[in-house]
């Protein structure tokens, strides 16, 4: 059998894949088992933060691996206190839990949200509203958390305690919070698997204004959106406020499976011995191969995330088959009249790798792709795009 083969026999029927198999790759270029050469413009959904096997981000895995691979969480370890402490350096958070994926940093953000409202508050006050359209992970409670109903269905009975609002409903939010019983309002700034759908600036004032008059948590959802993929090291930044509580994980380490939830004062102390816990958290590897991605996400690595954002936005304006582009920094999504699915088919034909979100096409580049690189790939868009539609 060869690889398709062999995957679609003995690995469950979860993913639909493209028809590729993909062998190696260095930076922004990614090579199949036939030797040809693609454009990654998707970078294993925003993980890579700087592009496939990058040097530095190797070395610094490699040398971790070769010292002490693991070490479960009931022992110290370097490479975990060091990446605590620049994560809470750089953000003014106090403390961190490191787990293995978006989906566990978002279980543990909610745990914290439901532990300090029911200490304060009381057993009833554990209700957590998230937005219509939203997506926070794939297990029972990061599902259930879920604004579409797509998701739900199959996977009931849901774990209870959420109520969506649509995004822009201040009416609506206003209501819930007012009754008393809500813990935390959760939110992606930038809503990703909805379709690359930015959060309108006013509404997330609201939304901030409420929580600070009633006492209720503000939890964001940066799995996507954080480690400098919006134009600053996290989205927040952006909408000039400060979350009680934020998730993380895609590119914080560059590759490798680690996710982080970020406590500030309100949360900080709120999980005890055995409140919570996790057996790969904060791997040395991993820790490593984060330490190594976020320092070097500085003012210029963000300075060139805008500068790609712009060539993007300058380079597909008014395009043939292309009614715009949503998102921030180098998290966009492309309205294609021929549908975001059927250009991304289209495109691996040609040797460019992107996404698709709902029915957009997605673009998560590395955050130093090369301009030529990406030069090229929008070329390759624009004309595939006229070509379809």
């Amino acid at each position: 059998m060869n690889i398709i083969e062999k995957d679609k026999q003995y690995v469950a029927s979860t993913y639909n894949r493209f028809p590729v198999v993909l062998k190696n790759g260095k930076g922004s270029l990614v090579c199949d088992e036939n030797g040809n050469r693609y454009i990654d413009l998707g970078t294993g959904i925003a993980v890579s933060t700087f592009g496939v096997s990058d040097d530095v981000w190797a070395i610094a895995v490699s040398r971790q691996a070769s010292a002490l691979s693991h070490t479960s969480n009931l022992y110290y370890h370097e490479p975990c206190a060091e990446l605590a402490e620049m994560l809470c350096k750089r953000t003014g958070f106090k403390k961190v839990f490191f787990s293995n994926s978006g989906a566990e940093a978002n279980e543990c953000a909610i745990k914290a949200a439901r532990r300090y409202a029911q200490d304060k508050k009381g057993q009833g006050c554990f209700k957590i509203i998230t937005l219509e359209n939203s997506f926070h992970g794939r297990t029972i409670t990061t599902l259930s958390a879920t604004g579409q109903e797509k998701f739900h269905k199959m996977f009931t009975p849901l774990t209870e305690g959420f109520e969506y609002v649509a995004p822009g409903d201040t009416e609506s939010l206003e209501m819930l919070i007012s009754r008393g019983d809500v813990a935390a309002v959760m939110f992606e700034l930038v809503q990703g698997e909805g379709g690359v759908v930015p959060l309108e600036k006013i509404f997330v004032e609201k939304i901030v204004d409420l929580c600070k008059k009633h006492d209720v948590l503000i939890v964001c959802d940066e799995v996507q959106t954080g480690n400098g993929r919006t134009g600053k090291l996290y989205c927040y930044e952006n909408y000039g406020f400060m979350p009680d509580i934020v998730s993380t994980a895609k590119g914080l380490a560059g590759g490798l499976p680690l996710g982080a939830t970020l406590l500030g004062d309100k949360v900080k102390d709120v999980f005890a011995y055995g409140d919570h816990g996790s057996t790969f958290g904060a791997n040395p590897v991993c820790c490593a191969g984060a330490l190594s991605v976020l320092s070097r996400i500085d003012q210029a690595l963000l300075d060139g995330v805008k500068e790609r954002e712009t060539i993007i936005r300058k380079t597909l304006k008014d395009a043939k088959g292309i009614n715009g582009v949503y998102g921030m920094g180098l998290m966009l999504g492309i309205d294609v009249d021929c549908g975001g699915p059927k250009l991304a088919s289209e495109l691996l034909k040609k040797g460019v790798l992107a996404l698709t979100a709902k029915n957009r096409l997605r673009l998560l580049p590395a955050l130093n792709i090369p301009k030529e690189l990406l030069s090229e790939a929008l070329e390759i868009i624009k004309e595939t795009a006229a070509e379809l539609c």
